[in-house]
């Protein structure tokens, strides 16, 4: 329990500071994750003490209902370009390449963060790795296309699980009703190719290895942040 405690708090930490970096008038790449929803919160907290004006872009139903909880503007892609946008990670490593997608929400959030002018990721310090690979890269899939795009992801040296549903019988769907398959690979020796190579897939939505996107990593601590 007190771990969880300490966890939380450092989380808590990464998402405030992230919203020290909002202005007036910008437009919000919302990401999704239990770090991300202090973030959105202490947005909130700004727009009610300070007035400032800001709109924001959710990359899930997760982040619309916090965003809405917060009395966060909405707006769309269609309509505004975003300036900011702060999201969390699985794992980051060294050179700023993420695994994402253990809300089965990366789709959405590759699109949000590669649109922005600015992306900033927070995470806890145990989110932080040498190298990509302990945690499994979700691959979002069509769901007529789930045995051929397991079969060719073994091939290419994958353990291969359908993500199933707690609460709920069967697997998890996502916001686009898809289905996430979490792909354990043994090592990634380069993330760029082998996001590359997953997305080259026949029925592959989007995968959840980020890399070259980000700008700036927050790390949260108990006692405070650190920067990179």
């Amino acid at each position: 329990m007190k771990d969880a405690s300490k966890n939380d708090s450092s989380k808590k930490n990464a998402g405030y500071k992230a919203a020290e970096y909002v202005e007036d008038g910008m437009v919000l790449g919302l990401g999704t994750g239990s770090t991300t929803h202090y973030f959105i919160e202490k947005v909130g907290m700004r727009i009610k003490e300070e007035g400032i004006n800001v709109f924001g872009i959710p990359t899930s139903f997760q982040s619309l209902l916090i965003a809405k909880e917060w009395n966060i503007p909405i707006t769309t892609l269609e309509e505004h370009d975003i300036d900011l946008s702060v999201d969390g990670a699985d794992e980051v490593d060294g050179e700023f390449n993420l695994i994402k997608g253990g809300g089965a929400a990366h789709t959405k959030e590759k699109i949000v963060d590669y649109a922005a002018k600015k992306f900033f990721v927070i995470v806890d310090e145990s989110k932080v790795v040498d190298s990509l690979g302990d945690f499994p890269v979700p691959v979002e899939v069509l769901p007529d296309a789930s045995r051929v795009v397991i079969k060719t992801l073994e091939d290419m040296g994958a353990n291969c699980e359908i993500r199933m549903a707690q609460r709920k019988d069967g697997p998890v769907i996502t916001d686009n009703g898809n289905f996430v398959i979490d792909a354990k690979f043994s090592e990634i020796d380069s993330p760029s190719h082998l996001e590359i190579d997953l997305n080259s897939i026949p029925g592959v939505v989007e995968n959840g290895i980020f890399s070259q996107m980000v700008d700036k990593v927050i790390i949260g601590t108990e006692e405070g942040t650190k920067e990179l």
